[in-house]
């Protein structure tokens, strides 16, 4: 239950042309704590509960647990969050035996477009394709629970 994440912002849209798949992603959080926060996602048909722990002094592992839950009830969690919702569209990319998850936010967070890599350990080797832009991990003002509380059209 240990994520090992790297996020990067994009610089361009090409991700778009090599993307298998796109979901429409509403969530909110109900603790934005960073030693627990708790967040509540609707992805296209699915509600989802994530508790996420705190982060390590560089950004790359925290504790996460997920749970999937009724999209009913994920929706009536969403009246229940701090700060502002967050829409976003997710593009997956695989390249080579790595999936880049690109999201493109809207609302308060439009014009931001933030990709992550999960990896098995710490150092693995992965391809950076054109579109990268610079290395963004261990920002906390990039975690969507802060994008949450002080947008990104507010900076």
């Amino acid at each position: 239950m240990i994520e090992i994440e790297r996020k990067f912002l994009v610089k361009s849209d090409d991700f778009k042309t090599n993307a298998s798949k796109t979901s429409r992603i509403i969530q909110g959080f109900l603790n934005t704590d960073p030693h627990r926060t708790v967040r509540v996602r609707v992805k296209n048909n699915k509600g989802i509960l994530t508790v996420k722990g705190l982060s390590s002094e560089d950004g790359l592992k925290r504790f996460e647990w997920e749970k999937e839950i009724n999209k009913t009830e994920a929706k009536a969690l969403l009246d229940f969050c701090e700060g502002s919702i967050i829409d976003k569209v997710r593009y997956e990319v695989n390249l080579g035996d790595h999936v880049f998850e690109i999201d493109e936010f809207y609302g308060d967070n439009e014009g931001l477009i933030i990709a992550e890599i999960e990896l098995n350990h710490e150092d693995e080797y992965f391809s950076k394709p054109d579109w990268l832009g610079d290395e963004v991990t261990g920002n906390t003002k990039y975690y969507n629970s802060q994008l949450c509380l002080t947008p990104f059209k507010s900076w």
